[in-house]
């Protein structure tokens, strides 16, 4: 099971630094987590992540399932020795591409039945099931499987949604702890560490099951959850639901509600957030982690970050231009190319475009949060966070 220290705090905001340790090593927060849907972080290389600082990154649990199919994935003794990653890896449990695939989704006190996008097939998750794949994946993080919804939603949708994301949690979690003793019949391969009375992956590691927090966008449902969750008892808390259509200023209403709620000797992390600013402005709200898709997303469409706001590289404004994205970055991509060469590529749909954004957002995003390490140990949060948030300009 992992361990969770934390280091540093500032005096004047609930941003914090701290360790986590996991059997595939420590984990410096707060951190952005690459995700790797598919066992890949698109476009990248392992040694390129590596090269960027990637301390941990983020694999699809519904998406694997399907495409290699854990079969394959257990047979080659996990997703670390598939894909040749020896950092950390959390895994999701599929929630939210049921929220993102509802027409293809329908939801029971069981757990969640579904049609392949790839081929129609039928499949059923519950929350025992999604503990069993993330198990066999071998990831040192785990999330519950929950029910997130979107906005908006009513009172009586999101409670709905709460119960359900509570009784699901607290099957996984039966389910994950049964494994100390061996009492699970239906995954085994697994065995115990011998060294280590607590849950293990499949091949023997010890890992760890968050719990994720639901409630849409109530307060009052939020406090719910919470609680709720707490009394079961996870090692980590993620706050899910957010970053689902809602306004800005309400994510960052119910973040700030929901964070200072969950255990402070515990990681909190917030679910599929997001821009640069939001980070920054979680992390004074008391956030150690995240994870989104928008590095790499926003690089294949030749959208750039850099200290300044971000840009379009394929503005017609950089045809010429012989400057690097940002002359602030030591990238790879910064050293080595210029806007022109880069515009170049994108207009041509050229595949090292995609390789060469990827590598600058992933750069700036990785970059930004050890910036914000050094901000929080050094007593100097609050000047980075507003200096940070007024810097940021979209410009073309």
């Amino acid at each position: 099971m992992l361990k969770f220290k934390v280091s540093q705090k500032c005096p004047d905001t609930r941003a914090r630094t701290a360790v986590i340790t996991t059997s595939h090593g420590e984990i410096k927060t707060p951190v952005f987590m690459p995700v790797g849907t598919l066992g890949s972080v698109k476009s990248v290389s392992v040694e390129e992540l590596k090269d960027c600082e990637a301390q941990i990154i983020l694999g699809n649990t519904y998406h694997l399932y399907l495409r290699p199919g854990y079969d394959v994935i257990k047979h080659l003794k996990g997703l670390h020795e598939f894909m040749n990653w020896d950092r950390p890896i959390l895994t999701d449990s599929g929630g939210f591409q049921f929220f993102s695939l509802a027409k293809l989704a329908k939801f029971t006190d069981e757990g969640v039945f579904f049609q392949s996008h790839i081929d129609g097939s039928a499949h059923k998750f519950t929350p025992e099931k999604a503990v069993e794949i993330q198990t066999i994946l071998g990831s040192d993080i785990m999330m519950s499987l929950d029910w997130c919804i979107g906005h908006p939603a009513t009172k009586n949708q999101s409670m709905e949604a709460l119960k359900k994301t509570t009784a699901w949690a607290k099957r996984g979690l039966d389910f994950w702890r049964s494994q100390c003793s061996g009492s699970s019949e239906s995954i085994p391969s697994i065995s115990l560490s011998s060294q280590s009375p607590m849950p293990t992956s499949a091949y023997g590691l010890p890992n760890s099951l968050f719990g994720i927090v639901q409630g849409g966008m109530y307060r009052e449902l939020r406090t719910i959850s919470a609680e709720q969750l707490i009394e079961l008892d996870f090692p980590g808390y993620a706050v899910g639901g957010l970053s689902v259509g809602e306004p800005t200023e309400l994510m960052y209403e119910i973040a700030d509600h929901t964070v200072p709620l969950l255990p402070y000797d515990k990681p909190r992390y917030v679910m599929g957030v997001g821009t640069p600013e939001n980070l920054v402005k979680m992390v004074g709200m008391g956030v150690d982690m995240f994870d989104c898709v928008m590095p790499s997303r926003n690089a294949r469409n030749g959208q750039l970050f850099t200290q300044q706001g971000t840009i379009n590289i394929s503005n017609s404004g950089f045809r010429l231009d012989a400057e690097p994205i940002d002359r602030s970055c030591d990238c790879y991509t910064c050293k080595n190319y210029s806007r022109a060469y880069l515009r170049h590529l994108y207009k041509s749909r050229e595949l090292l475009s995609y390789r060469l954004n990827t590598i600058h957002n992933l750069h700036f995003y990785l970059n930004l949060m050890q910036q914000i390490r050094q901000a929080i140990e050094g007593c100097y949060f609050s000047e980075f966070k507003a200096a940070f948030c007024s810097s940021q300009q979209k410009f073309s």
